[in-house]
């Protein structure tokens, strides 16, 4: 098997690891200021927040590039409706609100982390041929 666990560089960790824990209900499974594992109820790894310029990654060194440039997260989630309350809740911004996405054809919405990354939150589906 063969499983990948998105890592992404934040300003502060704690800060952003607080932000997706009240998103998306999930909780820190490793904690600390440079680097955080939050994970779903199930114990699946949601997203890895490391520091920018923290343990020399050469793709985490310079905090000035803009972060998530080509890069969407992309959640499949069976709580679409519960984590757009938990978003409209704490007043942050919607990119894009909740709409079918004539590709997937699927409900689906989108907005931006603390440090803009874009995340599209979709209702769960399997990917088809």
């Amino acid at each position: 098997m063969t499983k990948t666990d998105p890592i992404i560089a934040v300003k502060d960790v704690e800060a952003s690891s607080e932000w997706y824990q009240s998103v998306f209900g999930c909780r820190s499974m490793h904690g600390g200021k440079e680097f955080d594992i939050l994970v779903s109820e199930d114990d699946e790894i949601l997203i890895c927040l490391h520091k920018w310029g923290a343990h020399g990654h050469p793709t985490m060194a310079n905090p000035d590039i803009t972060p998530g440039n080509g890069l969407i997260l992309y959640f499949r989630t069976e709580n679409m409706n519960v984590i757009r309350q938990n978003v409209e809740n704490r007043g942050y911004t919607i990119e894009e609100d909740i709409h079918l996405n004539t590709n997937s054809t699927k409900m689906e919405f989108s907005l931006r982390d603390p440090d803009g990354y874009y995340l599209t939150i979709t209702e769960y589906h399997n990917y088809e041929g």
